[in-house]
């Protein structure tokens, strides 16, 4: 059973700095497409960033977290990070970790994404 369960959202300054962690289960990381989505109030869902299956560090971005976020995966303790620095007020907004395969590609869409976690709040607020 896939389970995808994320941490470490929270209240944070302009210009401060996260790490969110998503601990998947229930499958091979490596040969599953991974990665991040995020809703913000009245918006729809947008993808964050992503890996393919099997892509080792190729990761997509949104235009707008380019520079700022970073992607990364711990395939020996199935784990995915998102590294978010220099956060904007605008990026205020449930972020969900996503999972899809085996042997997928980065999906656009959320709709094409199978496996979804809870969703973890970040606020970016002084």
């Amino acid at each position: 059973q896939v389970q995808l369960v994320e941490s470490g959202g929270g209240l944070v300054q302009p210009g401060g700095s996260l790490r969110l962690s998503c601990a998947a289960s229930g499958f091979t990381l490596e040969n599953y497409a991974i990665g991040w989505f995020r809703q913000a109030p009245g918006k729809e869902r947008e993808r964050v960033s992503c890996f393919n299956s099997g892509d080792g560090d190729n990761a997509n971005y949104l235009n707008s977290v380019k520079g700022r976020f970073t992607i990364s995966r711990d395939n020996a303790n199935n784990t995915v990070y998102l590294q978010m620095n220099s956060l904007k007020p605008e990026d205020t907004a449930v972020y969900y970790c996503v999972a899809d395969g085996p042997w997928s590609t980065c999906h656009y869409s959320d709709r094409l994404w199978e496996y979804w976690g809870q969703g973890t709040q970040v606020t970016v607020s002084s």
